[in-house]
């Protein structure tokens, strides 16, 4: 069994619940998300169970992210995808990188994630007709509720919006998403905008990250980001991080600068980038350090035309950040290591 993608909680009690997918391979059909407990700031781990239920009328695999409401409540984010009518197959379809049939679900915890809710349906405020599951759901000083996303065509590349990064928006603590921010798109929707985040500074500004990819020339592009002035009505174009690689999140530190946590391209590994927004809101980056796979991971990445092959192919990433209760920051990616992926983990400050 594998490890990806994994997400981590700080609890009210200051302990730590990690949500990872378990399953044979990085797109197999028995993909289900887990839960995992820290007592001792990621010291050692418990297994504590699947989370979500299976299915029984058809074979779906799920994927999620798990974030906690500045209540305490735990809310999970889902995506089960079904692959009823594509056994044997991956996710993409790899003559148009259409995207199985998929829906989205939350599930939440008011015990700190020892029972959950069912999952509950979630109906999107537009057609994707599928959509990527690449963050955590991001909660507002107003009280909003922001899920990033991008669209995706269905199996048959049918995308009546195009590509676009977005979020869903509620203003009723997740129980309807009526409302969408529009963030970055291309006008000749040759762009697509994977892995997107969210943050917000405390002035109220909304910075969007995102990794590009150009699928008219087949090539990624610098990692993106964009910002709001007016909570999220309106978006910069968006503009080049100089950050050269895939699945970007960022943190926003206490000094208001950031943390970047990425997979780096234009070198290999797992790389961390101490960048800020300059007075007219203008990308600068400080220092870069290696944090994993930069001496002998070669073949850890592809960057062929076909972009389904290529994420056959990867060997890590989707790093995720949080900030524990003595300010130390905790980044969690997966990762292969002697033909398993696992899931490893970092503590640090930055200075």
């Amino acid at each position: 069994m594998h490890a990806y993608f994994p997400s981590v909680a700080i609890l009210p009690d200051g302990s730590l619940l990690g949500m990872y997918m378990l399953g044979e391979a990085f797109e197999a059909d028995n993909l289900q998300v887990h839960l995992s407990r820290s007592n001792d700031q990621g010291n050692t781990w418990h297994y504590q169970g699947q989370l979500n239920p299976d299915t029984t009328d058809r074979t779906t695999s799920t994927f999620g992210r798990l974030a906690v409401t500045p209540e305490g409540e735990l809310v999970a984010n889902l995506i089960r995808l079904d692959r009823t009518d594509h056994p044997g197959q991956g996710l993409c379809n790899p003559d148009n990188l259409g995207m199985v049939p998929a829906e989205l679900l939350t599930m939440r915890s008011q015990d700190q994630g020892i029972t959950w809710t069912e999952p509950e349906t979630v109906t999107p405020p537009l057609v994707g007709p599928v959509f990527e599951m690449c963050s955590p759901i991001t909660f507002l000083k107003d009280g909003r509720w922001i899920w990033p996303t991008s669209t995706w065509r269905d199996w048959d590349g049918h995308q009546p919006n195009g590509n676009r990064m977005i979020a869903f928006v509620s203003e009723d603590q997740g129980n309807s998403w009526p409302e969408y921010f529009d963030i970055m798109h291309s006008e000749a929707n040759n762009l697509i905008f994977w892995e997107s985040k969210i943050i917000e500074y405390p002035d109220g500004r909304l910075l969007a990250v995102a990794w590009c990819y150009d699928e008219a020339a087949k090539t990624d592009r610098p990692n993106q980001y964009s910002i709001s002035h007016d909570g999220g009505a309106s978006w910069s174009a968006p503009a080049s991080t100089q950050l050269i690689g895939q699945t970007l999140t960022s943190r926003l530190l206490d000094d208001g600068t950031l943390l970047n946590i990425y997979r780096r391209l234009d070198e290999p590994g797992l790389w961390a980038c101490h960048s800020r927004l300059d007075e007219n809101g203008k990308w600068e980056n400080l220092d870069q350090q290696p944090l994993w796979g930069h001496q002998s991971q070669a073949g850890t990445t592809a960057t062929g035309e076909n972009m389904s092959e290529n994420f056959a192919v990867l060997k890590f990433g989707a790093p995720h950040i949080t900030r524990l209760p003595d300010g130390d920051l905790f980044v969690t990616f997966w990762c292969y290591e002697q033909n398993i992926s696992v899931i490893r983990w970092f503590r640090f400050g930055v200075e």
